[in-house]
């Protein structure tokens, strides 16, 4: 954060140099009183009562930086700076994850040490496979025990994300393996993050490792026996890296071995609901857009078009964090008092090969699925939902159906055609459903992050900006640089790219 800047923006600006000299940086302003503003040199009870006012908000502000914020910075800062060991080993902030296989014990009692190591391998290679795909690192397998890191040896601004998605893939996975008496087997995990020395060879020969010293993996350990058989728990260090990614629920405080104080856990039921990643980790107000205006025009001037009858494509380009879903938020809050229908597909780097993910998660939204629903309540919000899209046939809501993976077995009989042919169905279904929808009201169709888009959402994206120039409808695309749109050569087709802002 620049407090200069800051300062500058509430016209106060000749108190930069004192807060300058008083070295009051981000962390430090959030804690100031007004007795602090006095030693610092802030005579005037207006000015004291401007800033302690708008300090206030920065609190308030889910887009500020938290005392969260600025503490993992902090220890980011203190990573970067801190001296290599003569060992190996370095300081990190890590997230790490420890997978269980529950009643091990009693199967081990039941069936022949064979049968009991195919179990295991079994078990480990699933454990493997759903790690390595989320990039974290196995550090070491424990009998029926995995333990793994996410930030070591290779870090990602997400790891904390990363490491909730192999533990729910992980509890998945290992409900579909079987004993050899046909009984489910079960996992669950443990996830924490923290501070950890780590890297320092110990051990000899084939016992010879990579250790971590700190608390996180114990607390990990001591949450994974906390665990429900299939489900994941997460410490409170991790919890507040996710934003709304998950839905999470409260365990309450709970006392682990090992620990002086009962600590919060929360268990994590499955995605969250947040239309977008933008949308997750910025739940509350933001801060006031600044320098976009001709950017925020030009969307509203395609929007005017749109709603005329003369559809638009927006093709929105930046860097990663230069403000994209930003503007995005802008242009919905211009339009609040408007009334027009909005719809939010959003891609996910998690997802690139999972066909129409983005369109799923959109109509499981709109149709306000439970995740308790049964499948005749879901396809019974299913056809309300395609009920306002116009007239569709039973084949619609059972072509969806299949893409919602509703059982429709009780309802409609079984879909008599060939793969290629239902996929078509599919895509037109869908552009189907938006005219419909714009026939009634303009509609505001957002696709953000395609840079991550898969083959079939791609497919679709290109056969609505075909149908929307005929539509009272905008499309909004976002991506990063690296990706080349195929559709820049039709008319009503607008290029916009968010350069870096001046300092001015």
């Amino acid at each position: 954060m620049d407090i200069e800047e800051w300062l500058r923006s509430l016209g106060l600006q000749q108190y930069g140099t004192a807060f300058r000299e008083n070295n009051v940086e981000a962390e430090v302003l959030l804690r100031l009183t007004a007795e602090d503003l006095k030693d610092i040199g802030v005579s005037s009870v207006g000015h004291r009562r401007k800033l302690l006012e708008a300090i206030a908000e920065l609190r308030e502000s889910s887009s500020a930086i938290s005392a969260e914020g600025v503490k993992a910075l902090t220890q980011v800062a203190e990573l970067a700076s801190a001296p290599a060991s003569p060992t190996g080993a370095e300081r990190r902030q890590l997230t790490v994850m420890f997978a269980d296989l529950v009643g091990s014990t009693a199967i081990s009692a039941r069936v022949d040490p064979e049968e009991m190591s195919e179990i295991i391998r079994g078990y480990q290679n699933c454990c493997a496979g759903e790690i390595t795909r989320f990039e974290g690192h196995i550090a070491k397998f424990m009998g029926d025990g995995v333990l793994a890191y996410f930030g070591w040896p290779r870090a990602h601004e997400d790891d904390a994300e990363r490491a909730v998605r192999a533990g729910l893939a992980v509890a998945s996975s290992v409900a579909q393996l079987r004993a050899p008496d046909g009984k489910p087997l079960a996992g669950r995990v443990g996830i924490a993050t923290g501070l950890v020395v780590v890297g320092e060879l110990v051990g000899d020969k084939e016992a010879r490792e990579r250790a971590v010293v700190g608390e996180t993996p114990t607390l990990a350990s001591r949450l994974q026996d906390l665990a429900r058989p299939g489900s994941v728990i997460v410490a409170e260090s991790t919890r507040h890296l996710l934003g709304d990614l998950f839905e999470l629920e409260d365990l309450g405080p709970q006392v682990l071995k090992g620990f002086e104080t009962a600590l919060k856990a929360y268990s994590v039921r499955g995605e969250g609901r947040a239309e977008s990643r933008f949308e997750a980790f910025h739940t509350g107000a933001l801060t006031k857009l600044v320098g976009r205006e001709q950017e925020l025009a030009l969307l509203l001037e395609r929007w005017s078009r749109a709603e005329e009858g003369e559809g638009q494509v927006i093709l929105l380009s930046g860097e990663p964090g230069i403000g994209k879903s930003r503007i995005v938020r802008a242009l919905r809050e211009h339009l609040a008092n408007e009334s027009y229908i909005p719809l939010s597909n959003y891609c996910s780097p998690y997802h690139t090969n999972s066909a129409l993910y983005p369109v799923v998660g959109l109509l499981e939204r709109a149709a306000h699925f439970d995740r308790d629903d049964t499948a005749e309540m879901k396809l019974d919000k299913l056809e309300t939902l395609l009920a306002r899209g116009g007239e569709q046939d039973r084949e619609a809501a059972q072509v969806l159906a299949a893409l919602l993976a509703i059982p429709t077995e009780t309802r409609y009989p079984p879909i008599d055609l060939p793969p290629q042919r239902i996929k078509q169905r599919t895509l037109e279904i869908l552009v189907e459903q938006l005219a419909g929808l714009a026939k009634q009201k303009p509609v505001l169709a957002v696709y953000e992050d395609v840079h991550w888009i898969d083959p079939s959402t791609l497919e679709l994206l290109g056969l609505v900006i075909e149908r929307v120039q005929r539509l009272p409808a905008l499309v909004l695309i976002t991506f990063r640089p690296e990706f080349s749109p195929r559709w820049t050569s039709h008319a009503h087709v607008t290029q916009l790219s968010l350069s870096r802002l001046t300092r001015r």
